[in-house]
């Protein structure tokens, strides 16, 4: 896919990953459109080169996500990409996760993916392209201790996602997920010095991962449009067969 003049929506874009892919398809030449719970900072706005648009929604809201795509089809005509994005943790052992926190995340996490692959589906049927790309995690492949709740959710986005590929093929649509491992954002900061080394030294490229690495693989998934279907992990090498 050419993304020039491509539209694209990113959700959970007000920082971090989601903004960093957000500026990786802008630079592609592609069209924005920036969704976090609540408005975009308008310094962030005048960041990007090409077209762009904030819509605030709660993905977890259907009736919010019908308008987020009716006001994107009304502003701009047509959706070509959607990056879901938007995701929570609250990590806890299991023996002490409340049922609330659990139902909170497996909510934003997988079913907020849910709620926007449906209701941009309609429009992206009527125009027989476009691809989805579904944020995922390498929990979602191997389970961690203190994230049943994250990992649980994240093994669903990927499970939805190879349904939603074999469904989505029939009208010419992909969708493809990412699995980041540990990528330096703000999530990852807030461990202490000493941890985040012990975690490096388990990946085999003794790092932490960059957002703006993440973003490439976003944006190459959008370009290539014989991929679909695929779980794409950007980990250093930790999950590794």
């Amino acid at each position: 896919m050419d993304l020039k003049d491509k539209v694209v929506l990113v959700t959970g874009s007000s920082r971090g990953i989601g903004l960093a892919i957000a500026k990786a398809f802008a630079q592609a030449g592609a069209k924005i459109v920036l969704n976090a719970r609540q408005p975009i900072a308008q310094a962030v706005l005048a960041e990007f080169k090409t077209p762009v648009i904030d819509v605030s929604a709660d993905v977890t809201e259907p009736a919010a996500v019908k308008e987020l795509i009716a006001q994107i089809m009304a502003h701009f005509g047509q959706l070509d990409v959607v990056v879901n994005n938007a995701g929570i943790n609250k990590d806890g052992l299991l023996n002490r996760m409340s049922e609330a926190d659990f139902d909170r995340v497996l909510k934003t996490n997988l079913v907020g993916t849910f709620n926007v692959i449906r209701q941009a589906l309609r429009p992206m049927y009527k125009q027989r392209s476009g691809c989805f790309i579904n944020m995922a995690s390498v929990v979602g492949l191997t389970g961690n201790i203190g994230q049943a709740n994250y990992a649980a959710s994240k093994a669903g986005v990927i499970g939805l996602t190879k349904s939603v590929a074999k469904e989505a093929a029939l009208r010419n649509l992909r969708c493809n997920a990412i699995a980041p491992g540990m990528i330096a954002t703000q999530m990852t900061q807030a461990l202490s010095e000493k941890r985040q080394a012990e975690i490096a030294k388990q990946i085999p490229l003794k790092r932490f991962g960059q957002i703006e690495e993440v973003a490439q693989t976003a944006v190459f998934l959008a370009q290539n449009d014989y991929i679909t279907g695929q779980v794409i992990t950007v980990d250093g090498g930790l999950t590794m067969q």
